[in-house]
């Protein structure tokens, strides 16, 4: 069982107990969990939660049974998307939010999206204009370290399985939804990283300045009085 849950409103993590955490087990055959003798091969289960801090409830839909297993769809807000700053450009958040709304519809059409909100990212924050994405993440490889440019050539690699077809088109290649996850956590890890790093940055180094400026107004005042 999971242990702790992040709130996609407000971003706030809380533990799971019986105030803020519920699950519902339900299938076709019955919503009586009680009644059964072994799992019906439709179960799911539906899980609420409720977070202290914006008393706002989340609902996500799993699946249980083995032929199930592979759904994990947020009912409400429609997905776990990050609300990110709106100093993060428009474009990159439309993208990494429409690709998390379609991270289980449609996996490898959501990794191809993780690759195009990738190459606005390259192209918005580091000033690299190649329209080639992979000429612009060679041209990336000496401004981030060896493990970040890998794991950002992996998602241009994963992102082509849904960008290009095969020149075998009978060769079919299938992008899961964990993978296509996994994908859309490397976006928002290099979100934190370059823009609200950079940004945090500005912040602290323009409010330490503010607070010399005010000393020294200050300093200047009480030597003409």
């Amino acid at each position: 069982m999971e242990n702790d849950f992040t709130c996609p409103f407000c971003e706030h993590t809380f533990p799971l107990i019986s105030d803020t955490y519920k699950c519902y087990e339900s299938s076709f055959t019955d919503s009586d969990s009680s009644h059964w003798s072994i799992n019906p091969s439709n179960l799911i289960l539906v899980k609420f939660y409720l977070c202290p801090h914006c008393k706002k409830v989340s609902i996500i839909v799993d699946g249980k049974s083995d032929n199930l297993k592979h759904i994990h769809v947020s009912i409400y807000p429609n997905s776990l998307a990050k609300q990110f700053p709106d100093y993060i450009p428009k474009a990159i958040r439309d993208d990494y939010e429409e690709a998390y709304s379609i991270v289980n519809l449609s996996p490898k059409a959501s990794a191809t999206l993780s690759r195009r909100c990738l190459q606005g990212m390259i192209r918005d924050f580091w000033n690299i204009k190649q329209n080639n994405l992979s000429k612009a993440i060679n041209e990336l490889q000496s401004k981030v370290s060896a493990s970040q440019w890998k794991a950002i050539d992996a998602v241009r690699s994963i992102g082509n399985i849904g960008a290009h077809m095969e020149k075998d088109i009978n060769t079919i290649i299938e992008v899961d939804s964990n993978e296509a996850e996994q994908l859309l956590k490397l976006i928002e890890l290099l979100i934190d990283k370059w823009y609200i790093s950079r940004h945090d940055e500005e912040q602290l180094l323009l409010d330490i300045t503010d607070i010399a400026n005010d000393k020294k107004s200050q300093k200047s005042s009480n030597n003409n009085s």
